[in-house]
């Protein structure tokens, strides 16, 4: 077991406008777990494959309390012997910041949400992502970025702030299975995507920095159509269209296809997405 003697900041830990602790949170809050028991006592523990252990001895730097990094290897569903690294953190000062902070005790996967105080945005998805995603090529050879989350707040964040950079839109749902929300952007947007969360010097899993910067290289074949930006809809073509009734005259009146104007017009009338508000 490695212990750790503190040497960070104590006035600055966890001050989300900081890169790294704005990293760090999005990265506890996906793979983290923080128990509680009796008399205040509790711990935070991160438990991850010991090849990314490097990124939990930057967890102990950034932290101005006495923590420790232990490893055990076991039998699991994917492999006869897997060998984890954790990293175990007790200071009930450092917990309850966290979990003011926005990390629930207990399960946390639904409750999750991105943070209600100022904080680095592209650093704290890129912990999240580095948590619960995966950035590489498709078995098509496509560059993508995926996560994968319980939470819904996370997964709308994460769809608002792509859209904002890339203009790609998602409208996420949870999938039967598992109940979960699969968010998978690829080609143009994700090496966009990825060039914005993994910058040069930043924090990261380094085998994931190392597929971040390996998108770059990828170019869209000559013979392969771009889709266009999507245009969105706005109140006055939901009122057009609600007042037509019918997507194919609708359609000729807006300057959209049939097709969008009834899916639009499902969604509208099926309460997926709000009604127009009155005109004033």
């Amino acid at each position: 077991m490695a212990e750790h003697e503190p040497n960070a900041d104590m006035a600055r830990f966890m001050d989300l406008e900081v890169p790294e602790y704005a990293y760090m949170f999005g990265f506890l809050q996906a793979d983290g777990h923080l128990s509680q028991q009796s008399r205040d006592r509790g711990r935070l523990t991160v438990e991850i494959s010991a090849r990314d252990v490097h990124i939990l001895r930057e967890f102990q730097r950034l932290t101005p309390y006495n923590s420790s990094i232990s490893e055990r290897t076991r039998s699991t569903n994917f492999a006869e012997t897997h060998t984890s690294a954790i990293w175990s953190l007790c200071a009930l000062e450092a917990r309850t910041k966290l979990n003011e902070l926005g990390l629930p005790y207990g399960r946390k996967s639904k409750k999750i949400t991105p943070p209600r105080v100022e904080f680095s945005r592209r650093d704290y998805l890129r912990g999240v992502i580095d948590a619960d995603g995966s950035v590489g090529y498709t078995a098509q050879g496509f560059p993508f970025i995926s996560l994968t989350t319980a939470s819904t707040a996370v997964g709308v964040y994460l769809c608002r702030y792509t859209r904002m950079l890339t203009g790609a839109e998602r409208l996420i749902k949870r999938n039967a299975r598992d109940d979960i929300y699969n968010i998978v952007y690829t080609k143009e947007p994700a090496m966009r995507l990825a060039e914005d969360l993994y910058y040069p010097g930043c924090l990261a899993l380094e085998r994931k920095q190392a597929a971040a910067s390996a998108l770059a290289a990828w170019i869209r074949p000559d013979d392969m159509r771009a889709a266009p930006p999507r245009r969105r809809w706005k109140e006055w073509e939901d009122r057009i269209l609600l007042e037509h009734g019918k997507p194919a005259s609708a359609a000729a009146a807006l300057g959209r296809t049939p097709q969008s104007c009834n899916l639009r017009l499902w969604r509208l009338r099926s309460g997926l997405v709000p009604l127009p508000s009155a005109e004033g």
